[in-house]
């Protein structure tokens, strides 16, 4: 299958997703998830006013990005930014004509569901600055908000907690390492007029996590510790852990194949009783019920227990083969 008749398959898929993302005031999906759709490492989203291509596994021809954009701007008429991140360690390769570097590197905004948030689709990271496939995560920290307290760790660019605020949190901590993404945060919550319910700690999430706990914070092995924020024992209504893959600190190692636990029981300890906490898995060999049991085994042995729990499956933009996607989000409810 070339390159167009793929991405018009896509498009036609998407009629009635596309007219909904329109009726509720969202301009940021994703138009072709090639993995699925039949070109292994290419993803094609809408962010706001442009279109971003991005390449992961061999970098697209003239010719295939000339159809591509041919295609989209046949969809509508924007920008077509094209990142080629088919280098082993993710980082954009290719270079734009002027007039695309100058837009790419401009602050821009899009909207889902009526939030605004900032976007630049190329910046002193890698990954663009909202992630879409987590709509759905948004949508439910949105709805389940209203007076409550809210803590959102690796927050990034804190979409999870810009939506909590505008679903009517009374309080939002938001928890990250990086400045950088907590810089764009803060952007997302003036844009919505919710920076007055919205918090950022810059920290690593270990010792930020073992204080809210009430834990003592300590390190991996033979590792001097760096200097964190010190915080006060503190339990919230809603709880959102979305750890990546794979990280090392003097303070720990999230490990999300192996070692889940780690980062979950002090999460755990930081929901209130009849709290709600919402994790977060995007390792695709990861099995679901398997990473469920582990979360219900690790709850049991603190002497808690799941009340409830509610699967949170992404939407249509993300199709997956089997109908289980690579990212896993489930809502507990705990006593």
């Amino acid at each position: 299958m070339s390159v167009t008749q793929a991405l018009s398959a896509a498009i036609s898929k998407r009629t009635h997703f596309l007219a909904h993302a329109k009726q509720n005031k969202t301009d940021c999906y994703r138009i072709f998830h090639g993995t699925v759709e039949g070109i292994n490492g290419l993803n094609i989203d809408r962010y706001g006013n442009a279109w971003l291509i991005q390449s992961f596994h061999q970098a697209l021809t003239e010719d295939e990005l000339s159809q591509i954009t041919a295609l989209l701007t046949q969809e509508s008429m924007l920008p077509v930014i094209y990142n080629d991140r088919s280098n082993k360690n993710s980082r954009v390769l290719n270079t734009l004509t002027a007039d695309n570097q100058a837009f790419a590197t401009s602050e821009q905004q899009m909207q889902e569901n009526g939030i605004l948030f900032s976007s630049k689709l190329r910046h002193e990271g890698q990954d663009p600055l909202l992630f879409l496939d987590m709509r759905v995560g948004r949508e439910y920290v949105k709805s389940h908000s209203q007076g409550r307290t809210v803590l959102n760790l690796f927050s990034y660019t804190c979409g999870i907690g810009t939506a909590a605020a505008v679903g009517g949190a009374t309080r939002v901590v938001n928890i990250d390492f990086s400045s950088f993404a907590l810089a764009a945060g803060k952007i997302n919550a003036q844009l919505n007029q919710v920076e007055n319910v919205c918090e950022f700690i810059q920290s690593d999430a270990f010792p930020a996590l073992r204080q809210l706990a009430g834990l003592k914070v300590g390190g991996r092995r033979n590792q001097k510790l760096p200097a964190y924020p010190k915080l006060a024992a503190t339990q919230f209504d809603l709880v959102f852990l979305d750890p990546p893959r794979y990280a090392k600190s003097a303070f720990g190692i999230v490990d999300l194949i192996n070692d889940y636990q780690s980062l979950f029981k002090p999460a755990m300890l930081t929901t209130k009783p009849e709290g709600t906490i919402v994790c977060c898995n995007n390792v695709a060999k990861v099995d679901r019920q398997a990473w469920f049991d582990s979360l219900v085994r690790c709850v049991e042995k603190q002497g808690r227990q799941v009340n409830s729990h509610t699967w949170l499956d992404c939407h249509e933009d993300f199709p997956s083969f089997d109908g289980n996607h690579p990212l896993k989000m489930v809502a507990l409810t705990l006593s």
